[in-house]
């Protein structure tokens, strides 16, 4: 979906004019009984914070891709892998063959690291790492449980609705979005089915913002995935720059090396996928937002922004 927006001549192509929001200004917005959002950026910037202040108070109903990736799509293959390493030791090899331990994850909305910890990052098997082919394969799992999971929203807006009784929806869509659609494709289904659905916020940081990113990515690397072909441009990048062979690649060193041109990747397709499909909120306002009323105040001044 992505080849022809890294075109190098991409920049030539208009935006999407045709595309409508589905709260056209503000009056919209806050007459409507039944406010849906999908929350957009890179992570860290404040997605699931936000979804959970809008939940707390049991008035929103919170949407988590990841979760959905973890559990309904990567479930299985998670808990596998859990087996896979317990029956490496023999304690736990005679018990498993036996039933007699049960093996799960516990995988939670702020707790990730069941989905973390299969995907893993490539590179040295002895430091933790993955081969790079069975990396690439787990990245391609995540990419289709990723495109499954953004196009469950709709039904998750109805279940919402018709079983616990919610009016108001948030989708909290995975960082790595903006890797799965084409934002200048009007036909892209996975931003036809949120904007839609639901109205598209993209959060979007500033330098400072990055810079916190990167610090914190420097002091707690955890996995990503990636375009493939950026992938194995900075794999061979790597590997060239260090001379060492793909079984030498140190998996967290490699996780940094790539992490700040992974911020400069992301951010032109996520400002096209706000530009054509729905709307920009700054950082520093969402972290500025304690509660519902804030929020609905946010999005009010931006949509009045946004048509004038």
């Amino acid at each position: 979906m992505l080849k022809q927006f890294h075109q190098k001549k991409c920049f030539f192509i208009p935006l999407i004019t045709d595309i409508k929001l589905i709260y056209q200004n503000k009056d919209l917005w806050l007459k409507n009984p039944n406010k849906r959002v999908s929350l957009l950026g890179m992570s860290g910037l404040g997605k699931t914070r936000l979804s959970n202040i809008l939940q707390s108070k049991f008035q929103w109903f919170h949407y988590s891709v990841d979760y959905r990736i973890g559990t309904r799509y990567l479930g299985e293959h998670i808990v596998d892998n859990f087996k896979e390493e317990a029956m490496k030791n023999s304690f736990l090899r005679g018990l498993l063959l036996s039933d007699s331990i049960y093996i799960s994850s516990n995988l939670t909305f702020n707790d990730l690291s069941p989905l973390s910890s299969y995907l893993g990052a490539p590179g040295d098997t002895n430091l933790g790492g993955l081969e790079l082919d069975m990396y690439i394969e787990r990245q391609r799992q995540h990419r289709e449980a990723e495109i499954s999971s953004v196009l469950d929203t709709k039904k998750f807006i109805e279940k919402s609705t018709k079983i616990y009784g919610y009016n108001n929806f948030v989708c909290d869509t995975s960082g790595s979005i903006c890797e799965v659609v084409n934002p200048l494709d009007p036909s892209d289904p996975l931003l036809n089915h949120l904007s839609t659905n639901t109205l598209i916020l993209l959060i979007k940081g500033n330098p400072t913002h990055n810079e916190e990113l990167i610090k914190r990515f420097a002091e707690n690397p955890k996995p990503i995935y990636y375009n493939e072909n950026f992938l194995h441009k900075k794999w061979n990048a790597y590997t060239k720059l260090n001379s060492i062979p793909e079984h030498k690649v140190h998996p967290e060193k490699f996780a940094l090396y790539c992490f700040e041109d992974l911020l400069r990747h992301r951010a032109p397709i996520y400002d096209k996928i706000a530009q054509n499909w729905g709307i920009t909120l700054q950082a520093n306002e969402v972290s500025e937002v304690r509660d519902e009323k804030d929020f609905l105040d946010l999005i009010s001044n931006n949509l009045f922004r946004n048509n004038h």
